[in-house]
């Protein structure tokens, strides 16, 4: 059974079209990364997710449930981490829990909340108000897992984290994706997509424009790859004589190593120019191409 379904979903605000005949399927259990420059309706999306905006035409379905009519069903298994989430100065870490706690029905216990999320025990009776960036996200996720919701909407989780923090809100997404829950993710940090996500969607102008694992995505749009040669030394003339081969786009170099665009059968050619101008190649590795990389080929309309 799919988590979220969207079937020919369009979203219009007056003559502004935010979503446009958007086809989306999330399945149980998946990490799902929504991707999209600002924009691209990915708000707007989340926004209908949880019928807090209206389609102007489309179907929308959650667990089974239709968005139009059964809304508050949905948001009962939902937990949601939304982006610049508000949190009341005045209040402490603990009153905000136990009202997360309240308003879901649930029994959770609020320190364990706090231990799961790595906020300590002198956390929880500080108001929020001297909390920092990383410790108000921190606690903002304490209260969207609170209840162990069926589907989880992040959205940009990483806000404020430092390296550390972000490496502990992968590790807590995989936890909860272990115990069964969906997680739908949205994030501008693409590092953190492609660490943890088991598929991604892209989203351009309305329009899911890729769909796949991060690893299906560089297949589809590597007819280029990067080799990366190392040298015992960079004769004269072996740059511009590589870069003179028939498939390769592009030849820099920083002192011993060489890094060659080129498509992908005509990496031998590159290693034996590099041999026929006298070097000897000591060691050579290809690059996959980076998230970033993918995300600007599908956004600005690089790659069809």
């Amino acid at each position: 059974m799919s988590a979220i379904e969207l079937t020919d979903v369009t979203k219009r605000y007056g003559e502004e079209t935010a979503l446009s005949g958007l086809d989306l399927t999330v399945r149980e259990g998946e990490i799902y990364g929504f991707l999209g420059p600002n924009g691209a309706g990915k708000s707007t999306t989340i926004n209908l997710l949880l019928d807090f905006v209206r389609p102007t035409s489309g179907e929308i379905r959650v667990f089974g449930h239709d968005a139009k009519e059964e809304g508050l069903a949905i948001r009962e298994r939902t937990g949601i981490l939304p982006e610049g989430v508000s949190l009341y100065d005045r209040l402490t870490g603990r009153q905000h829990i136990e009202f997360a706690i309240e308003s879901k029905a649930v029994d959770d216990d609020p320190d364990a909340l706090f231990e799961r999320v790595g906020l300590g025990p002198d956390a929880a009776g500080k108001k929020v108000g001297g909390y920092s960036k990383g410790m108000a996200q921190r606690l903002a996720l304490a209260a969207a897992i609170a209840g162990e919701p069926d589907l989880l909407i992040l959205d940009e989780p990483s806000t404020g984290l430092d390296p550390a923090g972000a490496r502990e809100m992968r590790e807590i997404i995989r936890t909860e994706r272990d115990r069964g829950a969906t997680i739908f993710f949205s994030s501008h940090i693409l590092e953190q997509v492609d660490a943890v996500c088991d598929r991604v969607g892209i989203l351009r102008d309305g329009e899911l424009v890729a769909e796949d694992t991060v690893d299906g995505l560089r297949e589809s749009t590597s007819e280029e790859t990067t080799l990366v040669v190392e040298l015992d030394h960079l004769p004269d003339g072996a740059t511009e004589q590589v870069a003179a081969l028939d498939g390769v786009s592009n030849v820099t170099t920083q002192g011993t190593t060489a890094t060659v665009t080129c498509r992908d059968e005509v990496k031998t050619r590159v290693i034996r120019g590099f041999e026929e101008a006298g070097a000897t190649v000591e060691d050579f590795e290809t690059e996959e191409s980076s998230l970033e990389d993918l995300f600007i080929d599908y956004t600005t309309g690089a790659t069809a």
